[in-house]
């Protein structure tokens, strides 16, 4: 079975920082793309980042840009988002996702179940 699995979520201050993992089982993760998404309440989903699957290649959402940085440990079959100076837009559920390198979610496979990211004043 194919799981994704998010974690290291919470409830933060502004300012502060967290790091989102997603550890996944039942796939050839080195072989996949992987990307984070997120989803604030009344909103649609929108794309964060997303990395090649040996890594080479990121790209970052405007609102990630300088604040926001992907990785992964193949060797774990994780892949990381750190999370710098988090601001109250930040608030949202976050998706880790499987599949091909894009900023569009109908080019990933595989989710998560989402880890709630809180962050207040």
């Amino acid at each position: 079975q194919v799981q994704l699995v998010e974690s290291g979520g919470g409830l933060v201050q502004a300012g502060e920082s967290l790091r989102l993992s997603c550890t996944a089982s039942g796939l050839l993760f080195s072989s996949l793309d992987m990307g984070w998404f997120r989803q604030a309440p009344g909103n649609e989903q929108e794309f964060v980042a997303a990395i090649s699957s040996n890594g080479r290649y990121r790209n970052d959402a405007d609102s990630a840009k300088g604040r926001f940085f992907i990785s992964r440990d193949n060797d774990k079959n994780t892949v990381y988002l750190h999370m710098n100076s988090l601001k109250l837009e930040d608030t949202a559920v976050y998706y880790c996702a499987a599949g091909v390198f894009s900023t569009r979610q109908r080019d990933y496979t595989y989710w998560g179940q989402g880890t709630q990211v809180t962050v207040s004043s």
